[in-house]
């Protein structure tokens, strides 16, 4: 301290006898020697002592000194010091986090360094002076041209990466950077970056074809693969970056050959190696890495990138290499969990994949499956809660659009005449299913569910399962054994979790809804909880369920249980339930929280016990069948039992009608939407133009005021007669006071128009895109039923029975649809 005083003393001279001078004041004088002095010696010591006192001056130094600053780093570019603390100083001001000798100042607000920021980018001549000192070669001006741009972007990411896209060589200048071989200066160009690419899909593109990859992996091998420092995780969290939802990212990294360059990072060292320990930092470098790989096989990334980067992973060995850190012993719990979810990944839809990891064997004694291994885990509740979740993950994704393993489940279930030594997979969810803990019976339902999935051959078959309940008694079928269990565990989790299974068995399976009807109690408990009066969320919840597997009963029903035909659960429904109740109780399913959170992705994303309610795949299911089921039993409920002749054999065939009428509403109801969202839309831009002119005026303002303010306050404290300066009575302030108060409740008025706009159109769009969505599988199933009309037809000619055509129909309406509607059809 006493060094920058003498320092201060030379620089300024000896304060006069009896004045101590301030803060301001000094600045102020500073300033004016960096504006005025003629030698550099006398301007670069000046720059000097502003950088000491920016850190505890920081208000006054930005307020008097930062065009001073943007001068120096103009006029002064040939003295690589005062360039320096030109841009120190900067970065100072600038600063994100608050400085230790700010904490006991009350004047200095949080966000202060964000609001010289904005201020300091409105021109933004001041970001092309900053990218044009990245071209000195001098080490310090070079790092403190990089810090400030990553402090810049910290307070204002947006504008900064906006700026920056239309600055030539911009981009360029900073990744020229990674090939300095001043590790220093290296690794800050990687955390500026890492802030740069996140989040804008433009830049992502232009830093990818400026050989980001090639440069990073050159960094990673260089480094020491998983085995760096915090290096190589900050090259991982930049490739992350420039992958992440950018599909050109993907595909350039794809047929760049990048994917094997990825291996070396999943080598696991021999078990009797001495350095086979997993530290910290390995352990980030590798959850990187498998998020990397997760980013390329992402469920979110169009089928086409998805399986050609699964079947490149198999071929150059990196799901080998995952399965071995699957296998492996030691593996840190957080690494096997996402080691699990990426394998998931990494086989889900493809069938080679899938069968390979059905063959990896564990290496025990005696050997076992992988997934069998991994389904012991799930069903044991003393395993962390996250790893439970992967196996379930990885399990769904093995059986996902795979009838062979959604088969060979279902048959380790099926009496054999030979008896079976191991443990098998049916066996091991059978005994989830029905165990004392409420996450396995949930984990294994949702299992077991998976293997039913668009497969009615695998839905009979399930049929076939028989259980020996008590040593003595006659075997009972596993779904008369799922409905009692229904009817009498007292676990919510338990109760949603075999209602979704029962209603992913019964839908398109009226065999298996024979099955469900003839097991005692079932359609009475049913009943009973829809008409249950409780208004728990949970418990609307748990009544929507009820109604909906009801209704899948009803509808899927084929008239084979005479106490239970399809009629007298229709009459049975309309006089306990009434219709109005049962449509309102089935909506409660779609509102529940739960609900919305599975529906967003196929993974089980919970961090909570509580938190594990709903599958996906279930949210799928009643996607697609609430609004068949609703319109089936309203215009049964409107029409009686409807004509027999033209559904002869098929419990579908009158609800065609129903299809082609839903979709007209439908269409009317988009076309109206549509003409709501372009009015939303043009008020949108209007209130938005109004807002951002208020906005600009009122920063503007502000600035001033700042600026007027600090002028007031360094001339306080200057001894003498005082300058031109106004004072906090000038009516000048007053003035732009004034002014900001009307701006300020201006920008709050329109901010509030503007937001009330957001939600209309916001709400318009969220009904516009659940009508399409709707029509989309109203399509699908109109033409499903058209393929089984016509089969049905051909079986009836075969069987030598008169078959009249339909009459084909009017068109209903003169108007001609939408352009969405017609790429639909």
């Amino acid at each position: 301290m006493d060094f920058l005083k003498s320092g201060l003393k030379t620089v300024l001279g000896a304060p006069e006898p009896g004045h101590q001078p301030t803060g301001a004041e000094t600045v102020e004088r500073l300033v004016d020697r960096v504006n005025n002095s003629t030698l550099l010696e006398d301007r670069r010591d000046a720059c000097r002592a502003l950088k000491a006192m920016s850190r505890t001056y920081r208000v006054e130094v930005g307020a008097l000194c930062l065009d001073t600053l943007k001068q120096v780093l103009e006029l002064d570019r040939a003295d690589n010091e005062t360039i320096n603390y030109a841009l120190d100083t900067i970065n100072n001001i600038m600063s994100p986090t608050q400085f230790e000798e700010e904490e006991d100042n009350p004047r200095v607000p949080m966000n202060i360094g964000e609001q010289f920021t904005e201020m300091f980018i409105k021109d933004h001549h001041n970001i092309q002076l900053i990218l044009d000192l990245l071209d000195e070669y001098d080490f310090r001006v070079r790092l403190s041209a990089v810090q400030l741009l990553t402090s810049l972007l910290t307070n204002r990411p947006k504008d900064i990466q906006e700026i920056i896209l239309v600055k030539p060589m911009g981009v360029s200048k900073m990744m020229d950077l990674l090939g300095d071989t001043r590790e220093v200066i290296r690794n800050e160009t990687l955390l500026l970056l890492i802030k740069l690419t996140k989040g804008n899909a433009n830049i992502q593109k232009i830093v990818a074809f400026e050989n980001a990859f090639d440069r990073l992996f050159e960094i990673v091998s260089s480094e020491g693969y998983s085995d760096g420092g915090i290096i190589v995780e900050d090259c991982l969290l930049l490739m992350l970056n420039l992958l992440k939802n950018n599909s050109s990212n993907i595909n350039f990294f794809k047929e760049g050959s990048y994917i094997q360059k990825m291996l070396p990072m999943f080598n696991t060292p021999p078990e009797d190696a001495e350095d086979s320990g997993w530290s910290p930092q390995k352990v980030s470098n590798v959850h990187c890495m498998l998020l990397i790989v997760r980013t390329l096989v992402s469920p979110s990334n169009s089928a086409q990138i998805i399986s050609s980067c699964q079947k490149i992973m198999k071929k150059v060995g990196l799901l080998d290499a995952l399965c071995n850190i699957l296998m492996s012993s030691g593996v840190p719990a957080d690494i096997l969990t996402e080691t699990i979810n990426t394998v998931g990944e990494c086989v889900r839809g493809d069938v080679a994949n899938q069968e390979f990891l059905g063959n990896v064997m564990a290496p025990s004694n005696p050997p076992r499956a992988c997934i069998v291994v991994l389904l012991m885990s799930m069903v044991n509740e003393k395993q962390p809660f996250a790893l439970r979740c992967a196996v379930l993950y990885c399990f769904q994704c093995y059986l996902y659009h795979n009838e062979t393993s959604q088969a060979a489940l279902v048959q380790t279930l099926l009496p054999s005449s030979t008896e079976m030594s191991t443990l098998s997979s049916g066996q091991l969810l059978c005994g989830g299913l029905f165990s004392s803990d409420v996450l396995s019976n949930w984990f294994s339902a949702v299992a077991l569910m998976h293997a039913l999935i668009e497969n009615p051959v695998q839905k009979e078959q399930l049929l076939r399962v028989l259980l020996a309940t008590n040593i003595g008694t006659s075997p009972v079928s596993l779904l008369h054994q799922c409905t009692l269990l229904l009817q009498q565990t007292t676990k919510l989790k338990a109760k949603v979790a075999l209602l979704m299974l029962l209603c992913q068995w019964t839908s398109q399976c009226p065999a298996a809804v024979a099955g469900f009807l003839r097991a005692p109690g079932g359609v009475g408990w049913l009943v009973a909880q829809t008409c249950a009066n409780e208004h728990d969320d949970n418990e609307f919840l748990l009544q929507g369920l009820s109604a909906f597997l009801l209704a899948i009963c009803i509808h899927f029903n084929d008239d084979s249980v005479d106490d239970y035909s399809k009629e007298s659960l229709r009459q049975l429904l309309t006089k306990r339930i009434g219709m109005e109740t049962f449509t309102s109780k089935l909506s409660e399913v779609s509102r529940h929280e739960l609900y919305n959170k599975a529906a967003k992705h196929p993974q089980l994303r919970a961090k909570l016990a509580a938190d594990v309610l709903i599958d996906y795949e279930f949210c799928r299911l009643f996607k697609v069948l609430e609004s068949v089921l609703t319109q089936s039993l309203t215009a049964s409920q409107q029409n009686g039992s409807g004509p027999e002749g033209a559904g002869r054999g098929s419990p579908e065939g009158g609800a065609l009608q129903q299809y082609k009428s839903l979709i007209r509403q439908q269409d009317a109801r988009l076309q109206e939407l549509m003409a709501q969202v372009d009015g939303l839309l043009q008020q949108n831009q209007s209130l938005q133009g109004a807002l951002n002119d208020s906005i600009a005026s009122n920063s503007h303002l502000k600035d001033e005021n700042t600026l007027l303010k600090a002028q007031v306050s360094a001339s306080k404290t200057l001894p003498g007669p005082p300058p031109q300066v106004p004072s906090q009575e000038d009516p000048r302030i007053k003035q732009y006071e004034a002014r900001i108060e009307g701006l300020t409740a201006e920008v709050v008025r329109l901010h509030g128009e503007l937001e009330a706009s957001q939600n209309g159109q916001k709400a318009a769009n969220e009904e516009l895109e659940k009508i399409r969505k709707d029509q989309d599988d109203l399509l699908e199933l109109l033409a499903d039923q058209d393929m089984k009309l016509n089969e049905y037809k051909m079986r009836l000619v075969s069987l030598g029975q008169p078959v009249e055509d339909e009459p084909s129909e009017p068109a209903p309406e003169t108007t001609a649809p939408p352009a969405e509607f017609q790429q639909l059809v």
